[in-house]
């Protein structure tokens, strides 16, 4: 199949899919005669899995590296649980951030008037020193 049918099979869009094969995430495709990229369903199972993994925020390089142990038949099951729980530990220390974040905005837009008077606490924060 075409790369406009690749993408919408896999839900990957055809821009990133082309940036997959362009940074070897995944194996070209093979072309036909005209020259069209030929999709199989190996390149779709391959393009959901990576998909998935982003959806799951796994950057390139870790899913590089589930890539291969999905393909290593032999490997041990304790190093892809060690990827995982490292990227959820990682999301967990981002989100506590973002919600420390969060609670600053709020603090500062609760102590903003929001009317027509040109002094602002949010402003007077970012300016501070």
């Amino acid at each position: 199949m075409k790369i406009g049918q690749a993408s919408i099979a896999s839900g990957v869009s055809q821009r990133m899919i082309r940036h997959y094969e362009k940074i070897g995430l995944m194996p070209p495709a093979a072309r036909r005669d005209s020259g069209y990229r030929d999709y199989d369903d190996r390149d779709l199972h391959t393009l959901r899995f990576i998909g998935r993994a982003r959806d799951l925020g796994f950057p390139i390089d870790e899913i590089r590296q589930l890539l291969a142990l999905w393909s290593d038949k032999d490997r041990a099951s304790a190093d892809v649980k060690e990827i995982a729980l490292a990227r959820a530990a990682e999301l967990r220390d981002r989100i506590e951030v973002l919600q420390g974040m969060k609670r600053t905005l709020e603090r500062l837009a609760a102590s903003c008037h929001g009317d027509a008077r040109p002094d602002c606490p949010i402003l007077d924060e970012l300016d501070a020193e």
